[in-house]
């Protein structure tokens, strides 16, 4: 098949601008190296497999950036919503997926659009022609040299990691129990695992003293994105910092003793079965029979059987706020633009929103007109705004939409948090409606 534009990478950015720009009439050649050659942190050859969490965050688009650029994502008809939508799984406010039914059906959807053919093939250099690159942070040695030799710039890089599942089945129940912190959601969406003081001390000594998995070469001196950073690293900032961070108790009722535990450790359903269940926020770099070792210490966990232990990787991305224009085009080869995590955003859902924008403003660019960014009150344009010049080129590092992105409300003084956070995505709204309306 003859194709319009050339699309290189098939994670959650490319899949979705691949039937984006599909939808608007246009022939997509999608490249996908999986297939012929894998990564490090892929486990299948799916279109927008999920590496690390199976959680979209936050659904609550009136308290919550993430949750307003879902419904920004939905209002816009994104494929990788859609699929998330229908493969989600319980998980209080949040959006969480069966990993496998929602890569799955993204696969399935893009294989079978008539204007999109998915080819199997890694791509070494830069196209000469119309091309969205959307390789992730994963992306192949030789394109990224290649992007390198285009752009003069070094990449910044950060490690990415993944967390241990547990089967539901080896939980002990009689210790653990259902609930969502404050009760959110169905009120029982995770499984906790209560920890006293002198377990929780434990536990941090173990995973300070715990054997690691050495370094590569490659990965040496590379700086962690605090996103994702792996237990044992928080563990070595402090004792106190699990407690304020994915280990901590407040709004969790120890049905026992009716009462907050010292610390607790949280486990997410990780598939449509409920068979499997992730430990929230332990991605980590220690040796697996470590991990095994340390893990089942964990109040419940005792028995634990691991359905996949954690890893860790190395991610890099480009310095977009120096490299891009404000459509996402390389300045020195405008006829490629750049979309997903390898520009800097942070995050499953920010990669398919920034694919979703590089499609639509290449859609624009090849029927010959032009379109306006996103207004900068909605969660896509205060997102786009910073990859694209709103952070410092000197000090950009990834980043995931948040209300500190946003311009700040005028003219209504002191306002409560949640009130603020309202006015936030009113404006937003509105900024969105009008922004479609000029578009359409």
């Amino acid at each position: 098949m003859n194709h319009d534009i050339h699309i290189i990478g098939g994670g959650l950015a490319g899949s979705e601008a691949a039937w984006q720009l599909a939808q608007a009439g246009h022939r997509v050649r999608l490249s996908e190296m999986r297939g012929v050659e894998g990564t490090p942190a892929h486990k299948t050859d799916d279109l927008a497999e999920l590496v690390c969490s199976n959680s979209f965050r936050s659904d609550d688009a009136n308290a919550n950036a993430v949750g307003l650029l879902h419904a920004e994502l939905r209002a816009l008809d994104s494929l990788i919503m859609a699929c998330a939508d229908a493969h989600r799984v319980p998980a209080g406010s949040a959006l969480a997926v069966d990993r496998d039914g929602f890569s799955a059906a993204v696969t399935e959807r893009v294989a079978a659009h008539e204007r999109i053919e998915l080819v199997r093939e890694r791509v070494d250099t830069l196209p000469d022609r119309p091309t969205i690159i959307a390789t992730g942070p994963l992306t192949a040695a030789p394109l990224a040299a290649s992007i390198l030799a285009e752009t003069g710039e070094e990449a910044l890089a950060f490690f990415d990691a993944l967390a241990p599942i547990v089967h539901r089945d080896t939980i002990d129940m009689d210790v653990a129990w259902f609930q969502s912190r404050w009760d959110k959601g169905d009120g029982k969406d995770y499984i906790n695992c209560p920890m006293n003081k002198d377990e929780y001390l434990a536990f941090i000594d173990a995973l300070r003293t715990g054997e690691k998995t050495a370094f590569k070469e490659w990965e040496a001196n590379t700086p962690y994105f605090d996103g994702c950073m792996p237990i044992e690293v928080m563990a070595e900032r402090g004792v106190e910092t699990l407690r304020f961070g994915p280990m901590k108790p407040v709004g969790l009722d120890d049905p026992r003793t009716g009462r907050w535990p010292y610390a607790v450790v949280q486990l997410r359903q990780d598939n449509a079965l409920g068979t499997l269940w992730n430990i929230v926020g332990f991605q980590t770099k220690l040796k697996h029979a470590e991990q095994v070792r340390i893990f089942r210490t964990i109040p419940g966990l005792e028995k634990a059987e691991f359905a996949r232990l954690g890893g860790l990787h190395r991610n890099t991305f480009i310095n977009s706020p120096r490299l891009l224009d404000a459509e996402l085009r390389l300045k020195s080869q405008p006829h490629v633009r750049f979309a997903g995590q390898i520009t800097g955003c942070e995050g499953y859902i920010e990669s398919a929103a920034v694919g979703l924008l590089a499609a639509r403003f290449a859609t624009a660019e090849l029927e010959g007109r032009q379109i306006a960014s996103p207004p900068v009150e909605t969660a896509l344009g205060a997102l786009l705004s910073h990859i694209t010049g709103g952070a410092e080129a000197e000090t950009f590092q990834p980043m995931n939409v948040n209300f500190g992105l946003f311009p700040p409300i005028e003219g209504k003084g002191k306002t409560k948090k949640a009130d603020r956070k309202l006015l936030y995505t009113a404006r937003a709204r509105d900024a969105l409606a009008g922004w479609i309306g000029e578009t359409a």
